[in-house]
């Protein structure tokens, strides 16, 4: 390779890795990504048996009345009853309800003082975030996004009475919930943790477990797997319990969630794990709890490893599959693609999200480059061999060898009716002997060039040149129109132009030269002649040799044509009778016509 070449090569290669780090830096398509992603690794488990959901659904509403208009004395009824045997009572008891606004005053005392006696029920409560500008320790300003700006929190009672955790739920910029936050510092070393990571923090203390947090980015946050699709927990309703139609001793020890599981309490969201579907609050945090419990929470892969791996990845799957042919490129391609979502659920089985889409997509752009650049490298070599090849062999052959699919080069030929001519250089030999040799080329290659000229114009075939000879075929190797009378017009035109070229020589070099043609007509053999690696398209038989000798007894300037092509136009030439005149290498003599205008 070229040292220009070699140069480009690393340029390109350079330039693509550059691209390629940028935009994963970047984390571009991130909306493509993420779906992608959730796609691939969110699936459905096992539910943890030891979660529960008692829910507020319309079987609830419909015996109780709206919510809003419950006594809280309800809601200490069934704190009482899930907790009246010390045996059988939950690990922990979370009500994904903010009970902010006071009720009927016997009401919000009896579900305070139950939940002081149970001692293991989690309230929720709420941020309200506002989007601030805040600087960081090195002086940079970035836009706090959760930046605090207010707290609803069960009324005064309930909430000395019992843990709370916050329960705003994260919904991303495309509308899907996939992370979760676990904490808020207030700033004064004072720590509220989220709904779900109460109850996982208090769940953790009744089994003598210490809380074990996941790895946090800078808002506390975490990505979570889903356990499964809307109803993969034990979900009964809060009427059932409260009537005694559910034994409360089907939740001891386990982790009891409290909320909302019915449409007009506008609490659902579209999880990550089901796009199509919507999932109730309540269920989200359960999934929360459970992903803390089993450990499967994720962090997003680290922007700046991950551009580094993709350029680097990114350069050599271009440095790899630019030498290569189509069929190992396309393989390496495949390859790689798949190889890539495979890493990315390797590694979020281990606890980081990796894009998904971005090498995929890098991978097929410089394959298709690849496969364009290499169609038209193919497609220009092949014009210029066929370009090349058109000097040697009669462009219709090539023309058809080049377009033809099903055309095969193979040994052998076909009879046809074919008009033959020949032509040559009268008294080349004894000039060639007082010229120079590029003097003698020189004017053999304005000759040469001349005949070429007019049988192409003709539609004819150049079948070969022999020496200082020149040898044509018309219809062939495709049919040709009025093909005899057009191999007449093309001895007219050649010994036309020779006339003129004669006196451009005996100008040039004091000496002249001309042309003698004969042309005859019949049957020939026409196809491949030759062996397996070395053929040559051309014409044999009787009408070919007889054309030859034709020509052999033309004199300088003379057109010499045979019986059977005077009688094919003889209405379109005027001509003058030779005779019959004796050729060598036939037992009988051929009658022939001088030609001496094609009308």
């Amino acid at each position: 390779m070229a040292k220009k070449q070699r140069l480009q090569v690393v340029l390109t290669a350079f330039l693509i890795a550059v691209a390629t780090g940028l935009l994963a830096w970047a984390r571009a398509g991130y909306s493509v990504d993420v779906m992608a992603s959730d796609a691939l690794c969110q699936r459905a488990s096992v539910a943890n048996k030891n979660i529960y959901i008692i829910a507020i659904d319309d079987k609830t509403l419909e015996q109780y009345g709206s919510i809003t208009s419950w006594s809280r004395g309800l809601s200490a009824d069934l704190v009482r009853l899930l907790n009246k045997d010390a045996q059988t009572k939950p690990a922990v008891l979370v009500f994904d309800v903010i009970f902010s606004e006071k009720g009927d005053a016997d009401g919000d005392v009896s579900f305070a003082e139950a939940c002081k006696e149970a001692g293991n029920v989690v309230t929720a409560m709420s941020y309200r975030f506002k989007e601030q500008p805040e600087y960081d320790d090195d002086g940079r300003m970035t836009l706090n996004q959760y930046h605090v700006d207010g707290v609803i929190t069960p009324y005064e009672s309930l909430r000395e009475a019992t843990s709370q955790g916050f329960a705003n739920t994260l919904v991303g910029e495309d509308g899907y919930v996939r992370r979760a936050m676990a904490y808020i510092d207030d700033g004064e070393g004072q720590r509220s943790y989220s709904l779900a990571a109460q109850a996982y923090k208090i769940y953790q203390e009744s089994r003598g477990a210490d809380m074990e947090l996941p790895v946090l980015d800078k808002n506390n946050q975490f990505l979570f797997s889903y356990s499964g699709k809307t109803g993969c927990y034990s979900t009964v309703s809060m009427t059932d319990v409260l009537d005694g139609t559910v034994n409360p001793a089907v939740f001891a020890d386990g982790i009891v969630f409290v909320g909302a599981y019915a449409v007009g309490m506008q609490d659902s969201y579209i999880p990550a794990i089901s796009h199509g579907t919507q999932m109730y609050g309540v269920e989200i945090q359960a999934n929360i709890v459970e992903a803390l419990l089993e450990g499967r929470t994720q962090q997003q892969f680290p922007s700046e490893i991950y551009a580094v791996m993709a350029a680097v990845l990114a350069a050599g799957f271009y440095l790899s599959v630019r030498r290569m042919k189509i069929i190992p490129a396309t393989v390496v391609t495949v390859v790689c693609v798949a190889a890539n979502p495979l890493l990315a659920k390797v590694l979020y089985g281990r606890g980081y999200v990796m894009p998904v889409v971005l090498l995929p997509v890098v991978f097929f752009l410089i394959y298709a480059v690849h496969l364009i650049y290499g169609y038209v490298q193919e497609v220009m070599r092949r014009q210029k061999v066929v370009n090349v090849f058109k000097q040697y062999v009669a462009p219709q052959v090539v023309d058809k060898i080049s377009k033809d699919r099903d055309f095969e080069l193979v040994l052998g030929g076909e009879n046809r009716h074919i008009a033959c001519l020949f032509v040559d250089i009268r008294g080349f030999t004894t000039m060639s002997e007082s010229l120079k040799p590029e003097e003698v080329v020189e004017i053999l290659n304005e000759y040469l060039s001349l005949t070429t000229n007019s049988i192409f114009k003709n539609g004819g075939t150049l079948d070969k040149f022999v020496g200082d000879a020149t040898m044509a075929v018309f219809n062939a190797p495709f049919d040709l129109e009025d093909y005899i009378y057009k191999a007449v017009c093309t001895a007219r035109d050649m010994k036309a132009g020779a006339d003129a070229i004669a006196r451009k020589f005996e100008k040039r070099f004091g000496k002249s030269v001309g042309f003698g043609i004969g042309v005859n007509c019949g049957n020939a053999v026409v196809g491949n002649i030759g062996c397996d690696f070395r053929m040559d398209y051309t014409a044999i038989g009787d009408t070919v040799n007889t054309a030859a000798r034709l020509e052999s007894n033309a004199k300088r300037g003379q057109i010499l044509i045979s019986k059977d092509v005077y009688e094919a136009i003889r209405e379109r030439v005027e001509v003058t009778p030779i005779g019959e005149i004796p050729l060598k290498g036939k037992l009988q003599g051929v009658f022939v016509y001088q030609l001496d205008n094609v009308k």
